[in-house]
């Protein structure tokens, strides 16, 4: 269906940023591409439009039934990481509503407030088009797209949005934590930066947000002994560490880095960086988050 397959890279995009799961996103599409094979492609008047309304719809039902199941997740839950074309650094709002601390963020909404917020901040959308998606009047529109504005405003965290510095600092945390340098580590963060670690019960991590350097920088320590390495890989299905290596990547328009051993991503890492310091670091584990990226 040339039609539908013109505007599935879009229907993808905003599946993904109301729902933060790439594998949610792609199952609503799915769902989209079945509702629209049944059809009359003839009786649709602007058939972008009616895929949005699907596709959005579809999400926010979605994103309604994760949310129970997202409160009894086994430590902290995180987005999933998804690679980025190229093209969306050059759309600042397509690119900021991408980067995993915004996610994260967009997490504390309500289902209705996130989408509105996604397809009018991301995607500018008319707000008459939005009422006529999510089925509420364009005044409680209006009103839903301000109350999730001044949220997201309250709660998003600034990060230094200057590319090249990002993948210079980013490029210095791999070399210290690699070679074990703890204090080139300290020197990166900000005095309060905490580690979010995401394994879900399903890939050993830290249950709980780890928080100031000294503390940050000795659990990243502990974790890369031999020792808590092989505990890990039981952990995930892997018996032993089968050439482990790491790799620079572009997640959620921002440089992350990859962590592949046996021919698979076992885990990442993105960064927060604000005035130059690192701020967050988000530590994504579960392998049911990460098995759709390519190993390094």
């Amino acid at each position: 269906m040339p039609t539908f397959e013109d505007h599935r890279s879009l229907l993808v995009a905003v599946a993904y940023r109301i729902l933060g799961s790439v594998a949610d996103a792609e199952d609503v599409v799915q769902e989209a591409w079945l509702r629209w094979s049944g059809v009359d492609e003839s009786a649709v008047e602007d058939p972008k439009a009616y895929l949005i309304t699907v596709t959005t719809r579809l999400a926010i039902d979605r994103l309604r039934s994760a949310k129970s199941r997202r409160e009894s997740y086994v430590g902290p839950w995180l987005p999933e990481p998804i690679s980025t074309a190229p093209d969306v650094a050059e759309h600042a709002e397509l690119a900021d509503s991408v980067e995993m601390a915004m996610l994260v963020v967009l997490e504390t909404l309500s289902p209705l407030e996130r989408a509105v917020f996604v397809l009018r901040e991301a995607f500018d959308l008319p707000f008459a088009e939005i009422a006529e998606t999510i089925g509420r009047t364009e005044a409680a529109t209006r009103q839903l797209a301000r109350r999730a504005r001044e949220h997201v405003r309250d709660k998003r965290p600034r990060f230094d949005v200057d590319q090249g510095e990002r993948r210079r600092i980013t490029e210095r945390f791999l070399g210290a934590s690699t070679g074990g340098d703890l204090d080139a580590l300290i020197e990166l963060f900000s005095d309060q930066v905490t580690i979010v670690s995401d394994g879900g019960g399903k890939a050993r991590a830290a249950l709980r947000v780890i928080t100031g350097a000294e503390n940050v920088g000795r659990y990243l320590q502990s974790i890369r002994t031999p020792a808590n390495i092989a505990k890990f890989m039981v952990s995930i299905g892997m018996a032993e560490v089968e050439g482990m290596s790491f790799a620079l990547a572009t997640l959620n328009n921002a440089p992350a880095i990859v962590i592949s051993a046996g021919g698979r991503v076992v885990s990442v890492l993105s960064l927060l960086i604000s005035d130059g310091k690192i701020e967050t670091i988000y530590l994504m584990a579960n392998p049911d988050k990460i098995g759709h990226l390519q190993p390094a």
